[in-house]
């Protein structure tokens, strides 16, 4: 059975509004699956090189052997007495911890908050007290950047955050370890609820950074729409260098491999050697990647030389670059380009047999399977020219409404893409991303709060978005003492993509 067949199978058992709790499977319940089918088969898999990303040995675990690291952390997190319902935020580097954790925090009834890895104090501190965060699960360190002294120091400045678990070695006084190898007594687990909050990510919209919950459903539907679109195997085996601190990381790496029963192998961004050796030695049939580092790979060759590659999925933060991209060389490997619309959604479309990326329409998008057609969600185009989406992925009450016809429609989103119709083919194109908006890499900014911050750093402090082939944007900045700004900047714990925007000229990156 190919994944798309099996992926549909696990539409059949979701209700026609796929809201039925009784009637929907969690993402607990897909790894449960296949462990019961596959025990002993591979699960995941570590980068290569993760004793320099964290420190620690890599590590390859079977269904089985994940399921019993699952199960201690699940113990440790509810041992310390969080109960099912409770928000765990969680910044980790792109390793196997990172979707143990997920299902640990499922299993135990818990909402996992999203936190992207450059966040820095300032940031994370208006998340976690956002969102009355219970626990901040950190890891020691990621490079050479300390994440347990930035988490200890966060967790300080929210009221509600009580507990502090640490992953790896030499962690800061007062974390308490999260160990997945240790043995714990096993509280009585509750039952997950398909239909309530499984994660919350963060996005900034033009009224500011805002929390998204999602449920198990939502982003099953998401992971199906990505799969199916992209004709994944089943089961597959999977390169994912994205990490999973969004709605499109996590759905497109962890949620496709659930899905799909195969190998999930993990590759901390970015080095490309390293992610050619993890390639070959796994023999990955499919990589997921933001979409411009993928089609430059495509480009150089190294697609080409991988003969067991066969999908490449590429991840577009701006949607609106998409129609104007490259043409895809990847000799026998397809490439789905996804459409990323900021947290609120997401729309796969496999590129043209030319290599051309297939154009957006109005109206519903599908998960091809056989002669059937299951609709993923809606495309729709709002009388101010801005793209919105409504369907099972997307959780319409974070964001404003969309209007159609001038009403409000409750069930969609509007993501503040610019787009406008082809009147001769009917077709959509996004023209411009939300206005006030800038969008570097996964990470977006307000310009006004730049605006802000630049004030606050003193006389003479500008903050300027400058257009970057592979990101979308970067920010750069100016200062009569850029030294002294960076060195502000880094004591009030703002993110490194601000601090950098400040380094000497001709300096390394």
């Amino acid at each position: 059975m190919g994944q798309t067949e099996e992926a549909a199978a696990v539409t059949d058992e979701l209700s026609p509004d796929m809201r039925d709790r009784t009637a929907s499977p969690s993402l607990c319940d897909l790894f449960t699956r296949t462990l019961a089918r596959r025990p002993d088969a591979a699960a995941l898999n570590d980068p290569l090189n993760k004793l320099r990303v964290t420190g620690q040995s890599p590590m390859r675990l079977t269904y089985r052997e994940a399921d019993t690291a699952i199960t201690a952390l699940a113990a440790q997190l509810m041992n310390a007495g969080l109960s099912p319902g409770a928000v765990v935020a969680v910044q980790l580097a792109n390793t196997v911890e990172y979707p143990l954790v997920l299902l640990a925090a499922w299993r135990a009834g818990l909402t996992v908050a999203l936190l992207p890895q450059l966040w820095r104090r300032v940031e994370l501190a208006d998340a976690l007290g956002r969102i009355n965060a219970r626990a901040l699960i950190s890891a020691s360190r990621i490079d050479i950047v300390d994440h347990a002294e930035i988490a200890m120091n966060a967790a300080a400045d929210v009221f509600s955050v009580r507990h502090v678990f640490g992953i790896g070695k030499h962690l800061s006084d007062g974390m308490t370890p999260l160990d997945p190898g240790a043995v714990h007594e096993m509280p009585r687990l509750p039952m997950v609820d398909a239909g309530k909050a499984a994660v919350i990510s963060f996005d900034v919209t033009v009224d500011g950074l805002i929390a998204v919950p999602r449920s198990h459903i939502n982003l099953i539907a998401g992971g199906l729409a990505i799969s199916m679109e992209s004709g994944l195997p089943s089961p597959a085996r999977i390169l994912s260098s994205v990490i999973p601190s969004s709605f499109a990381g996590l759905v497109s790496s962890t949620v496709t491999w659930l899905l799909g029963g195969g190998t999930l192998s993990l590759h901390h961004p970015f080095d490309a050697q390293t992610l050619d050796g993890q390639l070959r030695q796994e023999e990955c049939d499919t990589l997921i990647a933001p979409a411009q580092l993928a089609l430059r790979l495509g480009e150089a060759g190294m697609i080409d030389s991988l003969p067991a590659l066969r999908h490449v999925v590429g991840l577009w933060r701006t949607p609106e670059r998409v129609e104007s991209s490259a043409e895809w060389h990847g000799g026998q490997a397809n490439f789905t380009d996804v459409y990323l619309f900021g947290e609120a959604g997401l729309v796969p479309r496999r590129r043209l047999n030319g290599g051309s990326p297939a154009p957006l329409a109005e109206g519903p998008y599908g998960l091809s399977s056989g002669n059937q057609a299951r609709a993923a969600g809606e495309i729709l185009l709002t009388p101010n020219g801005t793209l919105a989406l409504r369907g099972a992925s997307t959780t319409p009450m974070a964001y404003r409404p969309a209007r159609t016809d001038n009403t409000p429609a409750p069930d969609s989103v509007d993501t503040g893409y610019g787009a406008r119709r082809d009147e001769s083919n009917g077709m959509l194109h996004v023209t411009a991303p939300p206005a006030s908006l800038a969008a570097i890499g996964f990470y977006r900014f307000r310009t006004q709060d730049l605006e802000r911050w630049a004030e606050r750093l003193g006389p003479g402090t500008t903050f300027t978005t400058l257009p970057d082939q592979l990101n979308g944007h970067r920010l750069a900045g100016r200062a009569s003492e850029a030294a002294r700004v960076r060195e502000a900047m880094v004591e009030l714990g703002l993110g490194p993509l601000m601090t950098e925007a400040f380094r000497e000229r001709g300096s390394a990156h």
